[in-house]
């Protein structure tokens, strides 16, 4: 189909599945972070990738573009693992 027809059609997701694929992956992410070398190991990536600073005077812009992708991925895990430990 082509034009307004293709607006009326449902999405490939519905706001339930989504839902529930979020939740899998938190629950994934508690199952294999959720224990003490999970801890030791979320504890050094908040140390080795979040402390560290976004941008060095003199640095390529981008760079600190690329940092915040490098926190983002650490901080989304993170989040997971709250979210998780409520379901």
């Amino acid at each position: 189909m082509a034009g307004w027809e293709d607006l009326q059609e449902a999405l490939p997701l519905e706001r339930g599945d989504a839902n529930q694929k979020r939740d899998d992956i938190d629950r994934l992410c508690l199952r294999v972070l959720g224990g003490e070398d999970g801890e030791k190991l979320m504890k050094w990536l908040r140390e080795a990738v979040v402390e560290q600073p976004v941008a060095l005077p003199g640095s390529d812009p981008s760079y600190a573009f690329y940092r915040e992708g490098q926190n983002s991925i650490v901080k989304d895990i993170e989040a997971r693992l709250i979210r998780a430990r409520k379901l």
